[in-house]
């Protein structure tokens, strides 16, 4: 087949479907246009899932009655003049092609009236030209309908999913803007009904309960703006649930860079780092995070949607997003309080009279010398590891005994207090042993005799790959044959344990991603060492694993994110008893 120049009209089409690859495409680049009008005030409205119509208007600036044909040829863009503008965006739109991109698959409608102008304009497109144009009457503001969408290329039909998931897409897009952009009053009305209407009053903890419903909202706690360096204006702020509150899938995570709505995994990996050690394997958190970075830093022009960005400093703004969350969930560290004793327990908040010690009193204790040398062989007696001054995540507790040999039960200020043993130690360990890497302060025991270790072929792809890995934190291991090893050296807490069953259990589960791996060796080592559930303990070990877990950084949860403790109000005892 010779070369041959592409008609017009074939070009604009093919070039749409860079853009608009569906309904809820339209829906984003209108409403990007209404933010950058500045509007306060945004509707838009549905029929038939958007193939049908889509009418998106706002109370922005407007346009010029000479401005509007010339916005839809393409190119054709008021954000920019220079390639170098294209470094130091304040808009979300930039390209000029999101008008022309709609006209090309669907029939147009848009009216326009510029602030301070009696009368406004109105323009219709079919086919991608233009077919009508005069005066039209209306307040200050912008409408845009696009009608019949899809219908002049019904090949793009066929890879639409069924209606309700093309209505759940663009009840998604207006979301995210308006978690964006919570100063702005959104209303979508979806075939006549009304189902969503956010405020526009500023707090994003209203947007929230509008988008995710009260119970959620009331779990979500504010990010503190976390400052980057003096080499770097990274900011972070937003919300994030508490562990408590989370999904089955990572598509909660809502990123936001110079309040424009992107996708990066790496960024989500940064969220979902943050909660490490809170979550149970396979739920993932609910959060909003508001990243602030130099316009000159970003580079928004890689993709046609302008979803994906390119950042110079991506590290700095990975580390930045995971402290700001972290330091937000330590911060709250809520206890599992029971809120009917014939219902499951729930998390509460705000925080209830049971939590108020650790969430706002502020105290502080001493170990004795006695204490630190109390025998406790299970617990190990050694506290070097821990901050100089306490965490105040927890009250004083006063033991009262043991229950089954798998939980202590111990008396708080506020209620009853019980503590899964295992759970508890285990994050007691895991801290201990992360603290003690990062200061290559680690205990490490040499065996006697150097023991075989024997593993399958895909364990021995992924040990060969973390021997150095493992030798950080005290496995010396060298290769003896094509799947057998010799162990030299191992973690001091794990020399009188079953370290070949932790070793073979981390080779089965632990990824070939290093951090991921070296995550999942901490929390095993801790596992694995911790006391067991069901051994029974003496009540000095016991009195000793509630002082070391009164200063640890997030006791209510051990390293795989169950629940290490949880508190029976007094309040909630006295109901019970009719006394209250």
């Amino acid at each position: 087949m010779p070369v041959a120049l592409l008609e017009p009209h074939v070009i604009a089409r093919i070039a749409a479907g860079e853009v608009i690859d569906r309904p809820s495409s339209v829906v984003k680049e209108l409403l990007e246009n209404a933010i950058d009008a500045g509007a306060t005030q945004i509707s838009v409205d549905v029929a038939g899932s958007g193939l049908e119509i889509i009418r998106v208007s706002d109370d922005g600036c407007g346009m010029a009655f000479n401005d509007l044909e010339l916005a839809f040829q393409r190119h054709a863009t008021s954000k920019i003049r220079r390639f170098d503008d294209m470094f130091a965006l304040s808009t979300l739109g930039f390209r000029g092609e999101a008008l022309p991109s709609i006209a090309a698959v669907a029939d147009v409608e848009i009216t326009s009236c510029q602030t301070g102008v009696v009368g406004g304009a109105k323009l219709e497109f079919r086919d991608g030209k233009l077919f009508k144009k005069g005066a039209f009457g209306r307040s200050q503001g912008t409408s845009i309908s696009a009608a019949r969408l899809f219908q002049s290329v019904p090949a793009r039909l066929k890879f639409l999913k069924s209606r309700p998931a093309e209505n759940a897409h663009i009840a998604q897009v207006i979301s995210q803007y308006a978690m964006a952009y919570p100063e702005i009053k959104f209303t979508l009305v979806s075939d006549g009904r009304q189902s969503m209407a956010t405020a526009g009053n500023g707090k994003l903890a209203d947007v929230l309960m509008h988008i995710y419903g009260l119970e959620v909202a009331r779990q979500m706690l504010d990010i503190t703006p976390y400052g980057g360096t003096a080499s770097s204006a990274i900011k972070v702020s937003g919300m994030a649930a508490t562990p408590a509150v989370t999904r089955s899938g990572n598509n909660f995570i809502s990123l936001f860079i110079n309040r424009r709505w992107v996708t990066s995994r790496r960024l989500v990996y940064a969220v979902e780092e943050a909660y490490h050690g809170m979550l149970m394997t396979g739920k993932h958190p609910i959060a909003v995070i508001n990243i602030e970075i130099p316009s000159a830093d970003i580079d928004v022009n890689i993709h046609p949607t302008k979803s994906e960005v390119k950042i110079n400093e991506e590290a700095a703004v990975f580390g930045a997003v995971q402290r700001a969350v972290r330091q937000a969930l330590v911060q709250a560290a809520p206890v599992l309080v029971v809120s009917n004793v014939t219902e499951a327990a729930q998390p509460a908040h705000p925080a209830p009279a049971c939590q108020a010690d650790f969430l706002l009193r502020q105290r502080s204790y001493t170990l004795s010398a006695s204490r630190h040398a109390m025998p406790c062989s299970e617990l190990g007696a050694s506290q070097t590891a821990f901050a100089a001054t306490p965490k105040t995540v927890l009250p004083a507790l006063r033991l009262l005994g043991q229950l089954r040999n798998s939980y202590i039960v111990a008396e708080g200020p506020d209620g009853l207090y019980i503590i899964d043993q295992h759970a508890a130690h285990e994050r007691v360990l895991f801290e201990r042993f992360t603290r003690e890497k990062s200061l290559g302060r680690l205990n490490v025991q040499a065996l006697l005799n150097p023991e075989p270790f024997d593993v399958t072929p895909s364990q021995a792809a992924l040990l060969s790959s973390h021997l150095d890995d493992l030798a950080q934190v005290g496995f010396l291991i060298e290769s003896f044959g094509a799947n057998s090893y010799i162990v030299r050296t191992v973690p001091g807490m794990l020399s009188d344990k079953n370290w070949k069953a932790m070793l073979s259990e981390l080779l089965d589960t632990a990824s070939g991603e290093r951090s991921q791996f070296n995550e999942r060796l901490v929390a095993l080592s801790a596992c694995h060492a911790a006391v067991r559930f069901g051994q029974a303990l003496a009540e000095d070990e016991m009195r000793e694993l509630l002082r070391q877990l009164e200063q640890v950084e997030l006791p209510n949860t051990c390293p795989h994110g169950r629940p290490a403790l949880m508190c029976l109000t007094y309040e909630q005892i006295g109901k019970e008893f009719k006394r209250a």
